[in-house]
């Protein structure tokens, strides 16, 4: 798992995942390309939240995935692509489905060609659980069927099968690591814990307001996905082209999780179920439980951090930001 001089190029780098995963990289001394989205803030997302000698010791630069040419440069000369950017907020997916194919799957299409073209030497693509929906059988291993149930999950599917068409028609040396729900620091309160926490945290807040509560899920920790990332993007004995699920193996309602945060920050507040919040009924993803048996088998990848663990840090970080006023959104375009 080293990458000690390796070449890296992270798309996403200013999201959530990335960012930390970027942090993890340059720790290694890797030589890291970061891409964001452009924006007209002036603003590289998460990464401006690295210290000055981590964010001095990478390459941050500014682009969109749409955009062939641009792609095309800052693949080349690249030893890994580790691809995270996307278009991930899965209410919005419902309003401009358009652009989350353009994003999502033109996007990649463009970082697979570029990777062939210049012989990468390996490119680990982002997939996610919700491609899975609903479970049908639990544990989901990556033989479970594939079901769009929002176009957020529907693009990301198609993404998936230009990378397995890559490897098979180009033998382009692709993995597909396919997170379940990753939670820590820096996640955006599009997802259910930090709007918990926030919620739970913030004087202004006088009750904690949710969608539906009986979802079940399966929750892993940052720095274990980031793990993940860092082994599929070295392992030696990998299939390309192959899904291979990243999750605790742990499930928990999304009702019992509210409850665990609640008891946590102490806080007292009623829970109210908001409309607004609530999936399209035949949307809604029910249950999301991870086998990974596959990652740890072939790569030897295992979740370390407990989810009780991970929330003490994950409110502690929310603590910290609320009490210095450093509260905000990202924009909704990197995993």
């Amino acid at each position: 798992m080293r990458y000690e001089g390796t070449r890296v190029l992270i798309t996403g780098a200013d999201g959530f995942i990335g960012s930390h995963l970027a942090e993890a990289l340059i720790a290694q001394s890797a030589k890291v390309t970061a891409l964001s989205l452009y924006n007209s803030y002036d603003s590289y997302g998460w990464l401006d939240d690295l210290p000055d000698d981590a964010r001095s010791r990478a390459k941050l630069i500014r682009g969109d995935l749409r955009d062939s040419a641009f792609i095309r440069r800052i693949v080349r000369d690249q030893d890994v692509v580790f691809h995270l950017g996307a278009l991930i907020a899965i209410p919005q997916s419902y309003s401009t489905p358009h652009a989350y194919v353009e994003t999502n799957i033109v996007g990649t299409l463009n970082v697979l060609e570029a990777a062939r073209e210049f012989g990468v030497r390996r490119v680990v693509h982002t997939s996610t659980s919700e491609v899975y929906g609903t479970a049908i059988t639990m544990p989901i291993s990556e033989s479970h069927p594939l079901q769009g149930q929002s176009p957020y999950s529907a693009s990301k599917i198609g993404a998936d099968m230009m990378s397995e068409a890559f490897a098979r028609s180009f033998d382009l040396p692709v993995a597909i690591l396919r997170p379940f729900n990753t939670f820590g620091p820096r996640q955006s309160e599009r997802a259910i814990i930090p709007t918990i926490i926030r919620q739970a945290l913030d004087r202004n807040c006088h009750e904690i307001r949710v969608g539906d509560t009986s979802p079940v899920r399966d929750l892993t920790f940052v720095q274990d996905t980031v793990a993940a990332f860092l082994t599929l993007g070295s392992a030696p004995n990998i299939e390309f082209g192959k899904a291979y699920n990243a999750g605790s193996g742990s499930a928990v309602t999304v009702a019992d999780l509210i409850n665990l945060i609640l008891e946590a920050t102490n806080c007292g507040k009623p829970v109210v179920q908001d409309p607004q919040r609530l999936r399209p009924v035949n949307s809604e993803v029910r249950a999301l439980l991870a086998d990974s048996s596959r990652l740890h088998r072939e790569a030897g990848w295992q979740p370390r951090v407990r989810l009780s663990d991970g929330l003490e840090r994950t409110i502690n970080w929310w603590r910290d930001r609320i009490d210095r006023g450093l509260v905000r959104r990202d924009a909704g375009f990197s995993t």
